[in-house]
């Protein structure tokens, strides 16, 4: 008997409106935009978006519609060349108060997004993307490093019992340790000789000058640009843009260019920063009188809290010069919400050498206060002389100072921070890795499809092509079950779509490739079963019988064959990289909704439109 359950009409009903509602989305077009975010201690408010309007329109920029979205202040645009027009003219007003990213707006309706229906992301080489030009600032890096070294040459002699008046730098980046004894110098030479060998020394009497080789510079310079470049590797992933582009470009510059992202704000803001966490330890002692009078405690440093004092005035803390523990020796960090202030917070972990040394300060500091230093280097631009001026601007904060109730070493959580979102933004940027040097926005653009829009639309046009194809093909050949193939195919399609865009999978012009490859094999498992059922006819079977047993004994042969299909997707998903995973996805999600058109549905509609009949005497096909 040819029949089809009710329960398998409904799941079909269903699959039918949830695809249809999932594609949707792919109708929106989006719009180009710039959006704005407020650097810590500024305000995104309707001021700002008054101030935004009339500055664009000086600039002769038409403006689609400017609104306040959460905490960004997003200004729709008609086109990609007033983006960039937009940018030129916000970024003087704005200065470093506020980063400016472009964008594309989704037009979406809410009630849409409500659903969780977005419309599907597209790679590089269909829709372009965000491209960004990044310089490494080589000499913050150097400055890094060197600091560094003074702080451990200070930390070596005094462990050593060698005393010393100072550790400074000179401006040629060499290190002039002047000791207290002359007769100590040997000692020192050779202390210096055995922890840093990569330095070079020059012995006068009670003074040592020790200078970095030009190879350790050379190599120092190399390694900050590594770093940078697996960093943002780290964050990018992070972020979860699919198929990102991050190569080094020169001797000091590194290009990203990121596919599909709807928040480049969230992006530019957090692939760029280059924020850290130093722990040290409270020094006793009245700040306040420290930075009137200037005499500060030889062991300590003036830093100041994040909140502001009673008199609007950031509140003054002395801490130790030495550091407990920084941002290099983190290992993890998950941002959560303290249990017990239910505040926002940072569970912290160290590696070994950073948690012994947290294991012995709180060791020996039971009730004493600690404090959590928000290191933060952000790049400015100056216009000198006509000429632009790029230095770096070193933030530093104490953004939590707690009473050590007992003793730990590798794990332990920040508390008393400012909200949700500055915690979530710090532990990812502790997890991915902290940069070895600041890097600047030199470059930032909308770029066009990377194989060119000719290759795009031709791409396109062989899959619609195909598709076309395959569709006057069953209709000429099949007749009715031609229809009833064309009706699969169409459902085979929408539901792909769909899914692509349900999980956010990105499409690529390799995928695009996958769909067409997917449309043959779906109209080879159609004409499998038409040509089963064809045989069956010519066998003598009535009409019904003949429809039941192509269906039957076609639908294994199908599966199999289908099922090797599926193993060499994902090898190629597993193996890949790039476009061929692009082209594993489309090809691993189409065969699938292939299989469910071809055997089920096809078999539901023929079903529908020849099961009533008692007396059925030929088929069209």
């Amino acid at each position: 008997m040819l029949i089809y359950e009710r329960w398998k009409y409904v799941v079909l009903a269903i699959v039918l409106v949830l695809s249809a509602l999932y594609a949707l989305p792919n109708i929106y077009q989006k719009d180009p935009s710039v959006q704005i975010t407020a650097n810590r201690g500024s305000v995104v408010d309707a001021a700002l978006i008054g101030r935004v309007e009339a500055a664009l329109a000086e600039a002769g920029v038409t403006v689609k519609s400017a609104e306040v979205e959460g905490d960004n202040a997003l200004v729709r645009l008609t086109s990609t060349d007033a983006q960039v027009k937009a940018v030129d003219a916000l970024k003087p007003m704005l200065g470093n108060d506020y980063v400016i990213a472009l964008n594309l707006a989704s037009t979406v309706p809410d009630w849409l997004e409500s659903l969780g229906a977005q419309p599907m992301l597209m790679g590089l080489d269909l829709q372009g993307g965000v491209h960004f030009l990044m310089q490494v600032d080589q000499a913050a890096a150097l400055d890094k490093q060197l600091t560094a070294i003074v702080e451990d040459l200070r930390v070596l002699l005094r462990d050593n019992r060698v005393r010393y008046e100072s550790v400074t730098r000179g401006a040629d980046n060499a290190i002039t340790v002047a000791l207290a004894d002359p007769d100590d110098a040997e000692k020192a030479a050779a202390l210096i000789s055995k922890n840093q060998p990569t330095l070079q020394q020059d012995v006068d009497g009670g003074s040592i000058r020790v200078q970095l080789l030009d190879a350790e510079l050379a190599r120092m310079s190399r390694d900050a640009i590594e770093q940078n470049l697996g960093t943002l590797r780290n964050r990018i992933n992070a972020l979860g843009v699919s198929e990102p582009i991050i190569q080094r470009q020169g001797d000091d510059r590194i290009v990203v260019q990121l596919p599909g992202v709807q928040d480049t704000a969230e992006a530019k803001r957090v692939i760029g920063a280059t924020a850290t966490l130093e722990y040290r330890g409270v020094v006793e002692g009245n700040a306040y009188d420290a930075v009137t009078t200037g005499n500060v405690p030889p062991q300590a440093k003036v830093y100041y809290r994040s909140e502001l004092g009673p008199d609007g005035k950031p509140i003054p803390i002395l801490l130790n010069k030495r550091v407990i523990a920084t941002g290099d020796q983190l290992v993890g960090a998950t941002s959560m919400f303290d249990s017990q202030t239910g505040s926002p917070a940072v569970s912290v972990r160290l590696n070994s050498a950073g948690g012994q040394r947290m294991f012995d300060y709180t060791s020996e500091h039971v009730g004493d206060p600690m404090a959590a230093v928000y290191i933060e280097r952000i790049p400015e631009v100056r216009i000198v002389d006509g000429k632009e001026v790029r230095s770096t601007r070193i933030k530093e904060e104490v953004i939590n100072v707690a009473t050590i109730n007992g003793v730990f070493g590798k794990e332990f959580q920040t508390t008393g921070l400012e909200s949700a979102q500055f915690a979530a933004d710090l532990a990812l940027q502790l997890r991915s890795g902290s940069l070895a040097a600041p890097m600047d926005f030199i470059e930032e653009r909308v770029i066009g499809p990377s194989l060119g829009a000719e290759n795009v639309q031709r791409g396109l046009r062989a899959v619609l092509y195909s598709f076309a194809f395959a569709l006057v093909f069953f209709l000429v050949y099949y007749r009715m079950f031609g229809l009833i193939t064309c009706l699969a195919l169409l459902l085979n399609l929408l539901m792909l779509v769909a899914v692509m865009s349900f999980y956010g999978a990105t499409l690529t012009l390799p995928g695009l490739a996958g769909i067409a490859l997917t449309v043959g094999m779906s109209v080879d498992a159609n004409v499998l079963i038409n040509e089963r059922i064809r045989e069956e006819l010519r066998a003598g079977l009535p009409p019904k019988t003949a429809i039941v047993s192509g269906y039957q004994h076609a639908s294994g042969t199908i599966i199999d064959a289908n099922l090797t299909a599926i193993l060499a997707g994902i090898a190629l998903f597993a193996f890949g990289t790039g476009p061929v995973k692009g082209f594993a996805v489309t090809l691993i999600l189409g065969i699938l909704t292939s299989m469910y058109t071809a055997v089920s549905v096809s078999r539901g509609i023929a079903t529908l439109i020849y099961g009533g009949r008692r007396k059925l005497k030929s088929l069209a096909i």
